[in-house]
């Protein structure tokens, strides 16, 4: 380290702030904490342009933390973000940065949680709140979140935020805010609607760009490949048999998670053992040690080691869960390519997670190859030739002859020849990593699927695979769901739940007419019976859908008639019946009284506030 670098204790940060920052190895701050730091601590409102993974977290965590008035009951700072993953993410690090403040309280609030329990967070007090932009205004609106004695207002990712269609909330929280409340805004790109955020509410605001290529990111070769065909766990078997790797670091998103798949491959014979934040520092550190020396060969982790761990012989980073935000991902993929070495970073993305994976593209200026999972005879071919090498090791062993005695006793005594004995002993030796296969690969299966889809799509004109499969009229099946107009239900709720929580693309949504009681939608007729068994728990707005197979099919225009999926264009044959309303993207046209069409492939992106409900309820049942 030069010795005129700057450090946290040149900063005027609190000793609390200091032993927190010290005990997490942090000494000196990242550029955009350096720069944006003291502006932030006069108070200043200040416009932060920097990429993704550059700490912009702490850099506006730390002043709001430093000037924290811990005997005052109502919220002093509203930081938004523009998911409730990332909402949760940065009131985690708040907490953690803040971890020796004592009495200080940082509450979350997005959608899909519980508003009452939020309510009655916020009655017992917060110093911070971190959500969403349309709870947070909607709190706002219940007159159960103050902002009378907010000093500092933040938006965090704001580009990500208004493309997602949060501008008018954000606009409408900034007209709330105090005059003299300090306004803070964070962005790795500027496009002409943060712009305008910029112009309107940020007063001669202190500008900090530090935006630039993102060395850990172009260090690192990026490949995805689409869950399909075979399970997460066998994935990542065949992967680690095919890729040339030294050591990896496989991370999921949960401590169970981490126990539960390093103890499945430890049982096929990987040298796998799971790290996550629960685990006492004196074993982490060993573990850490176990890695660096070759008695471990593969972590599975949560992101609590994505920051900080620096093992040269990580050759490969396999995020098998996808991270919620694309921060975590660099710091994840950060973890190899170090000391001068190539890495690469392999990641699992559910077809309902692509436009996460084309979010990370976008930040991070950069490309990820998609990738097909090699078949298990190649696995199995993999396996053989490894077993080929360890045996050839193993013939000029010098005990070999004490063994041949053994090899003669066997034969006499199980009656068989020495052809037969071997074929025995490898059968023992594969265990649970088989050396060949019976039966045709699921994959392979797979593959042809799609490519039957794909000819289908071209037959039909229908859309490529990223936009969603085409359907015909027989393959659907039309469930009607007990929620409707009167319990406050919107058609972006019914589209947001059905992605969200049944993992369903836009192409596996097909129309949805929604009525004052109940709302009739169409699904796949092939839906697995995980995402059936979903459907049955699904709750939207808090209320349980109670899903019942129907004989409904009165969308106002037959599938055949559009070549087995909603048009486009929105234009329809027919007239409307009276009252009926249609709903195109965000317009929506006719009497309000009546009922409301969707057309699947107009509009209801599964973005922004209607990510979907959580909650118990009771399964699905056939009429």
């Amino acid at each position: 380290m030069q010795e005129n670098q700057i450090q946290f204790r040149d900063l005027s940060l609190t000793d609390e702030i200091l032993s927190a920052l010290d005990g997490m190895g942090f000494v000196s701050p990242t550029p955009i904490q350096a720069a944006a730091i003291p502006f932030l601590l006069e108070g200043r409102d200040a416009l932060g342009k920097a990429q993704t993974g550059t700490g912009k977290t702490a850099a506006f965590s730390l002043p709001l933390l430093n000037k924290l008035d811990l005997n005052q009951h109502k919220p002093q700072a509203i930081v938004m973000a523009p998911t409730r993953e990332l909402a949760i993410q940065v009131a985690a690090e708040i907490k953690n940065l803040g971890k020796n403040i004592h009495g200080l309280k940082v509450l979350e609030i997005y959608g899909g949680a519980s508003i009452v329990d939020q309510m009655r967070a916020l009655r017992s007090g917060a110093h911070i709140v971190v959500g969403t932009p349309g709870r947070v205004k909607d709190l706002i609106s219940r007159d159960r979140l103050h902002l009378d004695e907010c000093h500092t207002f933040v938006l965090d990712e704001a580009d990500e935020m208004l493309k997602m269609g949060f501008v008018d909330d954000v606009t409408w929280i900034m007209e709330q805010a105090p005059e003299s409340a300090q306004r803070v805004l964070f962005s790795a790109t500027m496009p002409p609607m943060v712009k305008n955020i910029v112009d309107r509410f940020l007063r001669d605001p202190a500008k900090v760009d530090v935006a630039g290529t993102n060395q850990t990111v172009a260090k690192v070769e990026q490949q995805f490949w689409v869950v399909k065909g075979v399970e997460k766990d066998e994935a990542m078997v065949r992967l680690l048999e095919t890729e040339e790797t030294d050591a990896s670091i496989v991370f999921v998103r949960t401590r169970q998670d981490t126990e539960r798949l390093a103890d499945w491959l430890s049982s096929r014979g990987f040298k796998a053992t799971a790290l996550h934040g629960d685990i006492p520092q004196s074993l982490r550190e060993r573990t850490v040690e176990h890695i660096k020396k070759g008695v471990t060969d593969i972590l599975v982790a949560t992101d609590v080691v994505a920051r900080g761990l620096d093992v040269p012989r990580i050759t490969h980073v396999f995020n098998y869960d996808i991270p919620f935000d694309v921060e975590s991902y660099i710091h994840r993929i950060g973890r190899t390519g170090r000391a001068g070495r190539k890495g690469k970073a392999i990641l699992l993305v559910r077809t309902n997670q692509i436009r996460m994976l084309r979010t990370i593209e976008r930040v991070t200026r950069s490309s990820m190859e998609e990738i097909q999972l090699p078949h298990r005879d190649k696995v199995a071919e993999a396996r053989l030739v490894k077993l080929s090498q360890e045996l050839d090791i193993e013939k000029e062993h010098k005990v070999l002859d004490r063994f041949e005695s053994l090899v003669d006793k066997l034969k006499s005594t199980l009656d068989i020849d020495a052809g037969t004995l071997a074929a025995m002993l490898l059968k023992r030796q594969q265990g649970k990593r088989p050396l060949f296969y019976i039966g045709e690969d699921p994959m392979i299966a797979e593959i042809e699927r799609e490519k039957q889809r794909r000819r289908e799509r071209r037959e039909t004109g229908g859309r490529d695979g990223r936009k969603g499969r085409t359907f015909a009229q027989g393959d659907w099946e039309t469930y009607q769901l007990q929620v409707g107009r009167e319990q406050g239900v919107q058609v972006k709720d019914i589209v947001g739940a059905l992605a969200n929580e049944l993992g369903l693309g836009k192409g596996s949504i097909g129309a949805i007419k929604l009525a004052p009681t109940h709302t009739f939608v169409q699904l796949p007729k092939t839906m697995s019976s995980d995402v059936t068994r979903k459907l049955g728990k699904l709750r939207i707005r808090q209320k349980s859908v109670g899903a019942v197979v129907c004989d409904f099919n009165d969308f106002r225009e037959s599938r055949e008639s559009r070549g087995g999926a909603g048009r486009r264009d929105g234009n329809h044959s027919g007239g409307r019946r009276e009252g009926e309303r249609r709903f195109n993207g965000n317009r929506e046209n006719g009497n309000r009284d009546g009922e409301r069409r969707f057309d699947r492939n107009r509009g209801g992106d599964n973005r922004g506030s209607y990510r979907g409900e959580r909650g118990h309820s009771r399964p699905a049942r056939r009429a």
